[in-house]
């Protein structure tokens, strides 16, 4: 039985390999359920037999990519000790981990509005979970020191997250010119202030 449940998670891998592979060749256009099977070599039958459906390994795929993101920053946070250092961490390590894997970070910023992230909300909402969590213990401390304004955790997120990420999905975007770099020496201290008390 677990060497079953191993070849099935190394087909599920394979798929996704595959299909991360295939979006960063291809692009949106070319993202298909049939390109996936083929370049992955494995059959249609096995690939809904694992996820579902194509929405449901394009959600997964999205899971796992957010996982190696959110792994890269949080780990990069928790390692801190003051707001203003924490935010500085934060930002680098997002704009560095953007510009070292790029197809990862591109399928990430590519999904913000995929009807797979939709469908499979929950899915998504629980594997977050323990990324939340810990974003959650880091700030909370801070907020009751005073270093941060008291305010919804969502709303954090949107001050400390949406800047950056509209960084990173500019920086794939053709219509923009924009430097990582320079950004991440800017960004943190002007996100830092936005969470500072009145």
């Amino acid at each position: 039985m677990a060497r079953k449940q191993r070849r099935g998670e190394e087909t599920a891998e394979r798929l996704l390999d595959a299909a991360l592979e295939l979006y960063t060749s291809a692009g949106q256009p070319g993202f298909t359920v049939q390109a996936v099977s083929e370049r992955s070599g494995v059959s249609l039958g096995s690939l809904y037999h694992h996820f579902g459906s194509f929405d449901g390994l394009a959600a997964a795929l999205y899971t796992r990519c957010m996982e190696q993101l959110c792994g890269e920053t949080n780990a990069a946070l928790l390692r801190t000790r003051t707001t203003r250092t924490g935010t500085r961490a934060f930002v680098e390590s997002y704009l560095r981990f953007t510009e070292e894997h790029p197809d990862v970070a591109r399928f990430v910023h590519a999904s913000s509005h995929a009807s797979y992230l939709v469908t499979h909300a929950e899915q998504i909402r629980a594997a977050k979970e323990p990324m939340r969590k810990a974003l959650a213990e880091w700030i909370g401390p801070r907020i009751a020191a005073g270093e941060i304004a008291p305010m919804p955790p969502e709303v954090i997120d949107v001050l400390v997250v949406g800047p950056v990420a509209e960084t990173a999905a500019r920086w794939f975007s053709p219509f923009y010119d924009i430097d990582l770099r320079t950004a991440a020496r800017v960004l943190p201290d002007r996100i830092w202030r936005s969470l500072r008390p009145d």
